[in-house]
């Protein structure tokens, strides 16, 4: 999903963290959040990825991940993987290469919990199916 500034914003139960904050040490803060929205204030900072997969993977965060500030199209399928589902971003033609990130990389190398498997996982399987 992508927003712009323009589109109005719905009331829900919300957090919007700077890329400084301790995401591990949110405890209770977290309970009935449907969004965290996580900022990359430029674009060499990329601390904010390390937020998102702590949320998602440490922590179990399942409600929606914004990206916003400094998110450009050519991070898109990182930040996919990273488990952001929506953006915020006025660059020109990122809702197009959104869906376009989502299956640009058939085979990944590294885990995330996303709950794709890794090139190594389908190479296993693959093994043990022949063997089997």
């Amino acid at each position: 999903m992508e927003i712009s500034s323009e589109e109005p914003v719905v009331a829900v139960p919300m957090l919007v963290l700077p890329n400084t904050e301790d995401v591990l040490k949110l405890g209770r803060r977290l309970e009935g959040v449907k969004l965290i929205v996580l900022d990359f204030p430029k674009f060499t900072d990329g601390r904010a990825y390390t937020q998102a997969r702590l949320l998602r993977e440490r922590l179990g965060y399942q409600g929606e991940l914004r990206a916003s500030g400094a998110v450009y199209i050519d991070q898109l399928p990182f930040l996919l993987r990273c488990g952001f589902d929506s953006f915020a971003s006025a660059q020109k033609g990122f809702r197009e290469a959104v869906e376009k990130a989502r299956t640009l990389f058939s085979v990944v190398y590294q885990p995330t919990g996303d709950g794709r498997a890794t090139a190594a996982q389908l190479r296993l399987l693959r093994r043990n199916a022949r063997a089997a």
